[in-house]
């Protein structure tokens, strides 16, 4: 599904952010990337979505050359891949419905095709009671929820998690990760970047680990380590 061959990418002026990187997965799996703040993980997943590309190497999704790819194929890319991250990127304007729904708008669905499947989403997050709420009146659980649910609504191969429990307690945490476990038992690809020691060592997925911009390990139920 995902294929990286010796991917380097700099920032200017010489920030190496990966070096020489390369990895593979398959559909359908649960991966965790790891290392310390600066590593590379943030770069990795960038590179995926194609909102930067690599200065030497070949990116390849579903045999798509993503170093090549042309500006006008872009939509149709993400459109396979849902995104989450640390901070929610919610419109705190508009209700969890609405969040949810803006995405299918964009994409001109029917007013029935989005209460039929933004309904479905609400039901697989657990929000259905939540739908008319605001951001501003939900926990911090219930917001990652909902951004959840905005990058599952077009039914993506892939979600890409960038931190997405950074900013939660413990409980909150466990909660978002048996939903990704969930989202993944469905047949979803799930790419979660992560330095929380519990989180890895809890899940026992696969772990690739970066150092300084290069793959260090990668492990089938791999562990933390320093």
């Amino acid at each position: 599904m995902i294929k990286f061959l010796n991917i380097t990418k700099i920032y200017p002026p010489d920030i190496l952010a990966l070096k020489n990187a390369s990895l593979e997965i398959k559909p359908k799996e649960f991966v965790l990337i790891t290392g310390k703040s600066g590593a590379g993980k943030t770069t990795l997943l960038k590179l995926i979505l194609a909102e930067e590309k690599p200065n030497q190497g070949e990116i390849f999704f579903e045999q798509q050359d993503l170093s090549k790819i042309r500006a006008g194929d872009l939509p149709h890319l993400r459109r396979k891949i849902g995104t989450v991250f640390q901070d929610y990127k919610l419109l705190f304007s508009k209700t969890v419905y609405e969040n949810i729904a803006y995405v299918m708008e964009v994409m001109g669905a029917n007013e029935n095709e989005i209460k039929r499947d933004v309904s479905q989403i609400l039901e697989i997050v657990g929000l259905e009671n939540k739908a008319r709420s605001f951001p501003a009146q939900l926990s911090g659980g219930e917001r990652q929820r909902t951004a959840i649910a905005r990058a599952l609504i077009h039914r993506p191969d892939i979600i890409l998690a960038d931190e997405p429990t950074g900013n939660l307690d413990p409980y909150n945490t466990s909660d978002i990760l048996r939903l990704l476990l969930k989202i993944n038992g469905l047949g979803t690809t799930v790419i979660l970047a992560t330095h929380d020691k519990e989180i890895i060592n809890t899940l026992e997925k696969r772990v690739i680990t970066l150092d300084k911009g290069k793959i260090v390990r990668d492990e089938e139920k791999g562990r933390f380590i320093l």
